[in-house]
Parts: structure tokens; C-alpha cells; sequence
């Protein structure tokens, strides 16, 4: 018996014992904390998924939905591992499950866990259907057209499976505040470009891209408006920022989000090339919270960190 039919073969055995002899499998756990009454069928990037009456047992392959669940004080029982920002590293103890990667899954560990709901997104996606043969599972995959709505929808789907409705709407209720705020400063502060760098290689985004949400969202104009919105972006040397010339460059740090060892993006910055330009010369060279922006994303802390960090360096008090 393989383990993502584990569940559909519990279900099966029902017609023979009865449902009362499915309860000690089918009942909701404990262990982990807080009962929270679901809102029944959940609609999410895959369709819908209805919940039990009870969601106790939380395995998280999202980050954003980490990092919401934790600002909410909701507990999860299992998480990938990897890399995780400080204020997500306690989620890397004893105390939490480990469950594969944000890529593999340890369907074995998730089985032990027998959780009520797991949810997954971007990276973890495709394996949703695995994962949804084990228990109810939710792909809270955010969309980079329209990214704040959309994460902001997220946390809203999380606040009213855990009875956190009122704490997600006072947070987003400051969050487009700070927004606003954003955009106001960047209407007059000249244009940007943003790059990632890693394995002293360096990509640049634009609008339509994962990160066009600099200029979408946060209002910074686009210093070039035709830039390749693959994933990966587009390639990139010194030579084109300084034809570029942006009055801002920000910059995610790639190797830094996961733990890479090798040069940082401020040393392969620090070159003659990069100081002949706007944003070198007015100090206006922003690195981004790389783990932020590059591992958590729609997350409700990640999002108002960004946000303030954003207007901070916009008005020189980063």
C-alpha cells in the first residue's frame, strides 16, 4: 500500500467496519494547540477543498502562509527544510515536523503527521495531488499580476479558517496604508530598475515579472519597460545598468535568501562600472530583504517589513 493512497484506502475500508470504525483515523487532532472551526469548502488556486470541522493539524509548504500563520498565532505542526529568515527560525526546531523540501515532500513524514490541512504554493504546487490524496490540501499559489489583492485574499482564506478574520483585516487595513504611502513618495522619485544576483551572475525584472510588484505595487517607476518576465528574468551585465542608468537599482541578493557562500551582491556591485552610475552616485543602491522578497513573498510581516523598508529608502532613512 503506498502511502498517497493511505486515506482513500481508510475510506474504502469504511464501507466494511462502518464509520464508526474510521473515527480514531478520521477524528481531528489536538496535539498541536488550537481548535479552529473551517468555513467548510475552501476556495483556492486549484479549485475547492472542503475542510473538516476541526483544522488542528497544519503542515505549511508555503513560506507566505508561514510567515501569516505565525503572525496570527496559529501553531503548524510540520514544515520543509531549508533556509528560513530569524524571525521564522524557530520553525526550524524539534518542535515542528519535517516534512521533505519546498520541492519534495516526505510524503512518509507527512503520512506520520495525519494533518488536517496542508497547504502548498508556487514551488510546491505541482505536487499537489499527491499531498491532496493524504489530506485536504489548499495551493495558496499567489498571483504576481495582481499581487497584494492576491496575497492579501490569502491571508483573508487563513484568517477565516482560523478564526483570525478581524487580526488579517486590521493588518491589511495597515498595509495598504503603508502602500499608499509608498506610492506617494515613489511618484516623484525617479525610476528604478530591480536585479537579483547570484553565483555572481545578475537578472533584471520588470513589470509583468515575480517582482514587478516594485513597480505595480509600490508605484517606483520602471527605468525599462521591456524586460523578459520568464521566471528567471533577463540576463544581465554591468554594461546594461550603466546604459540603464537607473536613479534607483534594487537589488536581491539570491545567494544570500538561501545560504550560499560566495561573493554578496555588494561586492560584485562594488565596481567602476556600477559607480558611473545615477543610482551609485546619489547613494541610492537599495538591497533588498533578499530572504523577504525571494523565499516568503504574500506574507503579512514580509509584506509590511517590505513596504517600510521600501519608503525608508525612498526617503533616505534606510
Amino acid at each position: 500500500m503506498t502511502i498517497v493512497t493511505r486515506r482513500r484506502d481508510l475510506l474504502t475500508a469504511g464501507l466494511a467496519i462502518g464509520v464508526s470504525g474510521l473515527a480514531p483515523f478520521l477524528m481531528p487532532r489536538m496535539a498541536f494547540g488550537q481548535t479552529a472551526s473551517a468555513p467548510g469548502t475552501v476556495r483556492h488556486a486549484r479549485g475547492e477543498t472542503t475542510l473538516p470541522k476541526a483544522v488542528n493539524k497544519v503542515l505549511c509548504y508555503d513560506m507566505a502562509s508561514l510567515d501569516t500563520l505565525d503572525a496570527l498565532g496559529v501553531p503548524v505542526a510540520g514544515v520543509p527544510t531549508g533556509l528560513k529568515p530569524a524571525y521564522l527560525a524557530k520553525y526550524n526546531g524539534s518542535g515542528h515536523a519535517k516534512i521533505g523540501t519546498l520541492f519534495e515532500p516526505d510524503y512518509e513524514a507527512v503520512n506520520a503527521v495525519q494533518p488536517d490541512l496542508i497547504i502548498v504554493s508556487g514551488r510546491a504546487a505541482p505536487k499537489y495531488a499527491d499531498l491532496s490524496a493524504i489530506a485536504p490540501t489548499i495551493d495558496l499559489t499567489v498571483k504576481t499580476d495582481r499581487f497584494i489583492d492576491s496575497a492579501l485574499e490569502n491571508a483573508d482564506t487563513l484568517g477565516r479558517i482560523f478564526g483570525k478574520s478581524a487580526e488579517v483585516k486590521a493588518r491589511a487595513d495597515k498595509l495598504r496604508a503603508s502602500i499608499a504611502e509608498v506610492k506617494a513618495v515613489a511618484a516623484s522619485a525617479g525610476k528604478g530598475l530591480l536585479i537579483l544576483t547570484t553565483g555572481g551572475k545578475m537578472s533584471a525584472y520588470g513589470p509583468g515579472s515575480r517582482f514587478g510588484m516594485l513597480h505595480t505595487e509600490y508605484g517606483v517607476a520602471p527605468a525599462v519597460e521591456k524586460l523578459d518576465t520568464s521566471n528567471h528574468g533577463q540576463a544581465i551585465n554591468f554594461e546594461f545598468i550603466l546604459q540603464t542608468n537607473p536613479d534607483w537599482l534594487f537589488v536581491i541578493d539570491r545567494d544570500s535568501a538561501i545560504g550560499r557562500e560566495g561573493h554578496s551582491a555588494r561586492q560584485l556591485l562594488d565596481n567602476d562600472i556600477v559607480r558611473r552610475t545615477a543610482a551609485s552616485q546619489k547613494g541610492q543602491i537599495v538591497y533588498l530583504n533578499s530572504a523577504n522578497w525571494y523565499l516568503i513573498g504574500g506574507g503579512l510581516t514580509a509584506m509590511q517589513q517590505d513596504a517600510d523598508g521600501i519608503k525608508a529608502a525612498l526617503t533616505r532613512k534606510a
